[in-house]
Formats: structure tokens, sequence, C-alpha cells
């Protein structure tokens, strides 16, 4: 199943986003790309943040995968929206 995520950094504290936390972050969305469970990824245009197409069994899946985020761990990142989504009916066989 497929799953759209959309985050924004938190930045109160703009000092604790450090070389070795965004390269802690950089090496586990690698892993999860590798893995398959995160699919595709943009950059928000609109804010600091990111969108994020997920693939995995379950809800509970990408919710594990998210908290797996360094950044998410130090509590910078806020999750704004998590959405399964489902085939667009259009494209499909027509009565």
């Amino acid at each position: 199943m497929q799953f759209l995520s959309l985050s924004r950094r938190i930045f109160d504290n703009p000092a604790a986003f450090t070389p070795e936390l965004m390269s802690a972050e950089t090496a586990r969305v690698r892993a999860l790309y590798v893995a398959g469970t995160l699919r595709q990824i943009w950059k928000r245009g609109d804010l600091a943040g990111a969108a994020i197409l997920w693939e995995a069994p379950t809800l509970a899946d990408v919710e594990a995968a998210l908290a797996s985020l360094p950044i998410r761990q130090a509590g910078l990142l806020e999750i704004v929206a998590l959405v399964p989504l489902e085939p667009y009916p259009g494209f499909g066989p027509q009565p």
C-alpha cells in the first residue's frame, strides 16, 4: 500500500540542525529508500519540509519509518499529514 506524508521542520532552535544530525538524516533516508519503504521524496516548495511517497503494508509501518528519522527523534520535524493512497478509478475499466 502507498502513503503520502507531508512534514515541516521546526526551527525553534536552528543550531540543533548540526552537520552530524543532517548526515545521520541523509543516511537514514537513503537506507529507507534502498529498503523500498521510501519510494520518492520531494522538498516542499512552500516551507522547509518534505513530501514523501511511502510503500508499506500498514500505516503503522510508515509511522515507524518516520519515527526512525533522526530529525524526528530530535523533535525537529512535525508530520503535518499522513494519508493512505488508493488507485484512481478513472483509469480503470469503464462499465
